[in-house]
């Protein structure tokens, strides 16, 4: 059974790989494909609850992310090849003004907050994706495609809905897995339609550390994955 399949089924005590992390601890939030490490952010912890883990991912870090054989942005492919072409690891900085993470046990999505330079909240990415499977130095989770932008008024929008159609069609994603996905996402609108936790939680007026130091990027960053 695919992990996209059986996320529903369970998911791994957030504190069985690994003990409770301090606000400003150093980890990496990983996102994996066919068990190897295409994506990895070296964030600093900000919070670390049984209910949520909170994550800044500070501007200006260096970051593994996939990109094209030939080196060239995913996003510069044509929709149609896209999903057809292969993935290699490439070390990038993060720009902008930095990512606040959260990520609540057993949900599959995690949900980003965004921020203009002057500070004006921009809004939440929920970003479709498999449980976190959480080790010692992180958590390491599988990219769902399908997402859902929510502006700072509550209204919201799916996202990335041509690149979940074009992984299907290219063979990555089984009808099976992509009807699992939908599901998710209608379980993420209704979670933004009740606008329980995190979004009622005031994070949009959180504000970094400034004697947090930018988190390094480690030489044995794809080492130690931990598969569902």
């Amino acid at each position: 059974m695919s992990n996209i399949l059986r996320m529903h089924e369970h998911f791994e005590d957030p504190r069985s790989a690994a003990g409770t992390w301090s606000p400003g601890d150093q980890v990496l939030w990983r996102y994996l494909r066919g068990g190897k490490v295409l994506d990895c952010r070296p964030v600093t912890v900000v919070r670390d609850d049984p209910d949520q883990l909170a994550v800044w991912l500070a501007g200006g870090t260096s970051r593994v992310k996939p990109m094209l054989p030939d080196g060239s942005d995913i996003r510069t492919a044509p929709i149609e090849r896209r999903f057809r072409l292969g993935r290699i690891p490439s070390v990038v900085e993060w720009h902008g003004t930095g990512v606040l993470m959260l990520a609540r046990p057993g949900e599959p999505w995690s949900v980003w907050l965004f921020w203009q330079p002057d500070w004006r909240f921009s809004g939440w990415y929920v970003n479709l994706e498999r449980p976190r499977t959480r080790w010692a130095g992180g958590v390491d989770t599988e990219d769902h495609v399908l997402d859902v932008w929510v502006t700072p008024d509550r209204r919201w929008e799916y996202k990335d809905e041509d690149e979940l159609a074009a992984s299907r069609e290219a063979g990555r994603l089984t009808d099976r897995q992509v009807e699992a996905i939908e599901a998710e996402g209608r379980a993420a609108v209704a979670a933004i339609e009740a606008w329980g936790a995190p979004f009622d939680q005031g994070w949009e007026n959180w504000r970094p550390d400034p004697a947090w130091p930018l988190p390094q990027l480690p030489d044995d960053w794809a080492d130690n994955v931990r598969i569902a």
